[in-house]
C-alpha cells in the first residue's frame, strides 16, 4: 500500500507552496534597426541585427 497523509493540508500551506507557480511574460526588447519585439541579447529574427550591427545578411 501506499503511504496516506494523516492530516489534510490548510488552503494556507496549499497557496504558499503554489505561490511561485505563476507564468511570467517574457521581457522584451525593440530592435534598434527594424524596431521588431524580440527577446533581449539575441540577434534579430527578421533583420539579422544585434548591437546595431548586421550578424546575420538577410535576403529582401
Amino acid at each position: 500500500m501506499t503511504p496516506l497523509p494523516k492530516r489534510r493540508h490548510s488552503t494556507g500551506r496549499r497557496d504558499r507552496r503554489r505561490a511561485h507557480d505563476a507564468l511570467t511574460a517574457p521581457h522584451l526588447i525593440v530592435c534598434s534597426h527594424c524596431g521588431e519585439a524580440q527577446l533581449p541579447h539575441r540577434v534579430c529574427g527578421k533583420c539579422g541585427h544585434y548591437n546595431k550591427r548586421e550578424i546575420i545578411a538577410k535576403s529582401k
